[in-house]
């Protein structure tokens, strides 16, 4: 098993970086995300915190042969399920690949926290948990290095993206808040 782990600030509210997160896709620095589908949502009318389940369609550009020697196809599926918690302000996301995950399985756990000293900050922690299946015993340690050095690669691009996102919402709010200002 690999893990990765990541903390990150932005400087966005939690409620501006909680909003955005549900437009982060698509985005031109993560095009390997091709459709994003609400499969369930549900407000727990006590607490005020939305789950919601979502399948996430991706194109990975793995290598032909392993494709190949695997069975697989370049199309992956991955379940996220997500909480956001408006009175704590946490939103908590978890997914896992269901897609060739007897060969390969990536869990990883994301959340979006209002920084305890600032609040006009967004404190992130994303981690994975990478694990090849026990079919691949022989290859399980390079598939995991291999598939680890890609997460990487690809949280820090997702991170770029992200911040794109935020800071389209921001000239959005800017501007919806100039539209209905009253005029002196």
């Amino acid at each position: 098993m690999k893990l990765f782990k990541s903390i990150h600030e932005y400087n966005y509210q939690w409620d501006l970086v909680s909003a955005a997160n549900w437009q982060k896709y698509p985005n031109e620095n993560c095009p390997h995300v091709q459709h994003v589908d609400v499969l369930n949502r549900t407000v727990d009318p006590e607490t005020g915190i939305l789950t919601t389940e979502r399948l996430i369609t991706v194109e990975q550009s793995a290598p032909r042969f392993i494709l190949k020697l695997l069975g697989g196809d370049t199309t992956q599926y991955v379940r996220e399920i997500s909480t956001i918690d408006p009175r704590q302000k946490v939103l908590s996301m978890e997914s896992i690949n269901l897609t060739m995950s007897n060969f390969l399985s990536v869990h990883e756990t994301i959340k979006y926290e209002q920084h305890p000293e600032d609040n006009n900050r967004t404190q992130f922690s994303q981690q994975a948990a990478i694990t090849a299946g026990s079919a691949l015993s022989r290859w399980g340690s390079m598939l995991e290095d291999f598939s680890l050095k890609r997460f990487t690669e690809n949280a820090s691009i997702g991170r770029e993206g992200f911040v794109q996102v935020l800071e389209r919402f921001v000239v959005l709010a800017e501007a919806k808040e100039a539209a209905t200002a009253p005029s002196s």
